[in-house]
This record gives structure tokens, C-alpha cells and sequence, in this order.
């Protein structure tokens, strides 16, 4: 059986946290999107800290429902002080215990998976956020809201890099409408129970995270290229090929995100990903031709109906707050990121052991 995360990018998180990992030991954890990809590396690292870093392990509870990660069949593996529940966060949920963190990373990410499902997308960011921001404020536990990068819209190319400040440019009618605005919509009730109940609330936001534990049914572009050269199949690159991205790979995201949740201010927003290089689509699979040392046949073909085409031109983070504040910088350059990725890839989406 292929590992869903890869045991070194894990080990490699957890040296690099260091000594703010043990500000988890003994405390109560409620994880929302448990089963996704960023839910996976956060269960792996908290059973990993427990296993060889915390003095007092930390108690992880966490939350799907399985709408895109899995089926019910799908039984997450078992951890020691690591409890899954099958719920929806749309949900209010009843957590009698001790409560010292919540992390909200629940969301339909996939462009191809909320345009199929826009009213639950709408529904995780909103209503979810606000039932597990009331369960935060109750317990007076930290939280964590997982935003997105995609809430800048397509940016003004003077405000690339993008800072926490830009106010974005995001359509509230289209086909990403229902991602992009719940995010919005989440990270003012973020600000709203911060300023009115002094809830200890922050909120990241992510930029293109990529890595190990990506569905091969995500249909973001890495996971549908590594698909595609599994199957010997073209790529296809939407739209011109020109619009660009930064990427982060998965190890590096995972320390700025745990970062932001024990050490984050409260009522901060924090840009999570890497500033560097930023390449377009194109240039992006010359990257993994080199990571493969082939070739690849590649086609520049229009947007598919079941893909949102009005996607940013370009996608770019300014990190300085999240070096600042939280002493956060990525370290995993993109070839590096790659070559892993298309490592596991290989291996998880063939079925090899």
C-alpha cells in the first residue's frame, strides 16, 4: 500500500517546528477537513509529534464528511490519540471535553469539484466556519480558518506579489463565484467573532500547495498532469498556457500553517506558499519534463465545460508579514517539490507498492 503522505516531508516539518511544537503537549485538537489533502499532512504530523516529540501527547479529533476525500468505505488509518468522525461542519457539533485549538481546513478546493457541488461549497465556508467558530468561542479555544488565495480574484498586476492588504477583484457572479466569495464571506465572520467576542481567530491563506495526498480525481493542474503521464497520455494545458503561478510544495505549507496556529495574532490574516519562481503553465511542464528527464507531448486546448475558464492570469504571494511575524520561509525549491511529487505520484496513482 502506497503511503498517502510521505514519512520524510513529515519528519522534515516536524524538525523544522521546533521548539513551538510543544506548545500542543496535552492540549485537545478538533481538526475540520481531516480526510483532504492538507487534512492528511496535519493527522500525520500530529501523530508524528506524539510518537517522538510531545511530553504529553495532543488529542486530534477529526472531521469530514467525505464529500470529495473519500467514501464511507474509507477508513482513515488508525493512530494512537487520533479520534475520526463522520460529520458535516455545515452542522453545528457538540464537543462536550477540553478544547484548546480548532482548525477549519474543511472546503471544496477543486475547481472541477465545486462547480459540481456549488451550493456545499458555499455552505463549508459559511455555515461551517460560523458553527465552528461558535464552538471556538464557547471553549475560548484558538482558531484557524483555511481561506484561500483564489479571494484576490485576478489581481492587479501592480499588486503582484499580493499582500494581505489587497482587497482583491473577484466577481460574485460566474462559475468560481460560489469558492471565491465563501471564502470572503468566511474570513469576515472570522473578523466579525474576533471584534465582537474576542475569539482568538486567525485566518491563512494559502497559494497553490501541491504535494503527496492529492486525489488523482482533484483535477487541479499537478494531479491532472501526473494522471495524464501515468496514463501516457498529452497534457493539456487550458486557456493560452500563459497565466502563472507560484507553487508550495506541501512541507513547506504545512510549517507556515502550523505556524499560524500556535503562533499567528489574533484577528491576522497570513499569506501562505512560496514568492518564488513564478512560471507559467508552459513553462510549468518544461519543469516536470526535467523532473522526469523526458520529454512530454503536451497540447494547449480550450477550457473543458466541467472547468470554470475564468481562472486569474496570475497568482503570486507576498510572504513578508508571515516572515515577520511568524518566522515562516520556505524552504523546498520547485524542482525539488516536483521530483517528490511526481515520486509519489508514480507510485500511489499506479497502484505500486
Amino acid at each position: 500500500m502506497v503511503e498517502r503522505v510521505l514519512r520524510s516531508d513529515i519528519e522534515e516539518v516536524a524538525r523544522r517546528l521546533g521548539e513551538a511544537a510543544h506548545e500542543l503537549a496535552g492540549k485537545t485538537v478538533i481538526l475540520a477537513g481531516a480526510r483532504g489533502f492538507l487534512g492528511t499532512h496535519f493527522t500525520e504530523l500530529f501523530a508524528l509529534l506524539n510518537e517522538r516529540v510531545l511530553r504529553k501527547p495532543c488529542a486530534l479529533v477529526g472531521l469530514d464528511n467525505l464529500l470529495t476525500s473519500g467514501d464511507a468505505d474509507d477508513s482513515p488509518p488508525q493512530r494512537p490519540h487520533v479520534r475520526f468522525i463522520r460529520h458535516d461542519v455545515t452542522q453545528p457539533f457538540d464537543w462536550d471535553g477540553p478544547l484548546d485549538y480548532v482548525i477549519h481546513a474543511a472546503g471544496v478546493a477543486s475547481p472541477f469539484f465545486y462547480r459540481a457541488y456549488p451550493l456545499e461549497t458555499l455552505a463549508v465556508s459559511i455555515a461551517g466556519t460560523r458553527n465552528l467558530l461558535e464552538l471556538a468561542t464557547r471553549a475560548r479555544a484558538r482558531f484557524t480558518f483555511f481561506s484561500s488565495s483564489e479571494i484576490y480574484g485576478d489581481p492587479d498586476p501592480r499588486h503582484v506579489p499580493t499582500p494581505e492588504s489587497y482587497r482583491g477583484y473577484v466577481a460574485s457572479r460566474g462559475p468560481r463565484a460560489c469558492y471565491d466569495e465563501g471564502k470572503r464571506v468566511g474570513e469576515t465572520l472570522v473578523y466579525v467573532f474576533h471584534e465582537k467576542f474576542g475569539t482568538a481567530a486567525t485566518t491563512v491563506r494559502p497559494f497553490n500547495v501541491y504535494g503527496p495526498a492529492m486525489s488523482e480525481r482533484d483535477y487541479r493542474v499537478l494531479p491532472n498532469f501526473a494522471s495524464r503521464i501515468k496514463g501516457a497520455r498529452p497534457l493539456n494545458v487550458y486557456g493560452s498556457g500563459a497565466q502563472t503561478r507560484t507553487f508550495c510544495y506541501v512541507a513547506d505549507a504545512l510549517l507556515g500553517f502550523m505556524l499560524a496556529v500556535l503562533r499567528g495574532s489574533p484577528g491576522e490574516v497570513y499569506n501562505i506558499g512560496n514568492p518564488v519562481p513564478e512560471v507559467s503553465v508552459l513553462e510549468l511542464v518544461r519543469r516536470i519534463e526535467k523532473a522526469l528527464g523526458r520529454r512530454l507531448e503536451c497540447n494547449v486546448i480550450e477550457y473543458p465545460d466541467s472547468y470554470p475558464a475564468d481562472e486569474p492570469m496570475r497568482r503570486c504571494p507576498d510572504i513578508r508579514k508571515a516572515r515577520l511575524q511568524l518566522g515562516y520561509d520556505p524552504a523546498v525549491d520547485l524542482d525539488e517539490g516536483l521530483r517528490r511529487f511526481l515520486s509519489w505520484s508514480d507510485a500511489a496513482y499506479t497502484g505500486k507498492s
